[in-house]
């Protein structure tokens, strides 16, 4: 990690009280669906926001969600938490992905995507594991915000412009010009909010699954079939899906219901 976005990370404001009261529902074992609703019912633009997220065609329900309990009731809380999360935490930074050649709406659309993806994947078959990964597919980009920043800073948007031509890798040409990559980054802004370990695990490992803690290695796996699926321009391809299927192939993950998954999003 370098220096400069070590101290953009430690700068980032605190999680509002609102983030901080979903993580102390959401971690207490006794907390129901009707606590999670309550509290989110507290914030009426936090509401909308997980409404207007939760009714997206990505999803494909037939009928229009149009309460919180409702919501929670059909995504589960560690889902919901992830809509939560995801608007809180992008509130707190001002975005421009212009070096990476993607706008505001592109990179929106590329997380709105790889969650549901993972949601459509695992909500039935993995549901355990979705409160770590609804908000993880949700955020795990939100590094190159920083990474962003810190190149336009030192003047290097072309000479990352060639670098990804030249890898063909988003992260390899992070690393060569900032010396970090977004997993990294995104991993670090979260544990610096004390978000859970396995969160930050997952996370910081998504590109080396097999180094994650044992208990998320299978997240760490998924995550990473996700971002290969759906790629920085958001756009799934016939190569995104092969590169994909070849680690699922590899981790020996559920072939079929990710098929079922892609043509939800496609």
């Amino acid at each position: 990690m370098t220096e400069e976005i070590l101290k953009k990370i430690k700068q980032l404001p605190p999680l509002p009280e609102s983030a901080l009261q979903i993580e102390r529902v959401y971690k207490d074992p006794n907390a129901t669906f009707n606590d999670m609703a309550k509290i989110l019912e507290k914030d009426p633009l936090l509401t909308a926001d997980i409404l207007k997220a939760a009714n997206s065609p990505l999803y494909g329900f037939s009928r229009e969600i149009n309460a919180i309990s409702q919501a929670v009731g059909l995504f589960g809380m560690g889902t919901v938490r992830g809509f939560a999360l995801a608007s809180i935490v992008k509130k707190s930074f001002a975005l421009d992905l212009s070096p990476y050649g993607i706008t505001n709406e592109m990179f929106s659309e590329l997380s709105k995507k790889q969650h549901a993806l993972t949601t459509a994947w695992c909500l039935k078959r993995e549901n355990s594991f979705m409160g770590i990964l609804s908000p993880a597919a949700f955020l795990v980009e939100i590094g190159k915000v920083l990474i962003a920043q810190q190149i336009m800073a030192d003047n290097k948007k072309e000479e990352f412009k060639s670098a990804m031509q030249e890898t063909g890798d988003v992260e390899a040409a992070e690393r060569r010009i900032v010396n970090v990559d977004t997993p990294e980054v995104s991993a670090t802004i979260f544990a610096q909010w004390k978000f859970e370990e396995g969160l930050v695990n997952v996370i910081r490992n998504c590109q080396n699954p097999n180094a994650a803690a044992e208990n998320d290695k299978k997240a760490a796996k998924i995550l990473q079939v996700v971002r290969v699926t759906v790629p920085i321009t958001g756009v799934v391809t016939e190569d995104s899906i092969s590169a994909a299927k070849e680690l699922i192939q590899k981790y020996g993950l559920d072939m079929d219901s990710f098929d079922q998954a892609i043509e939800c999003i496609k």
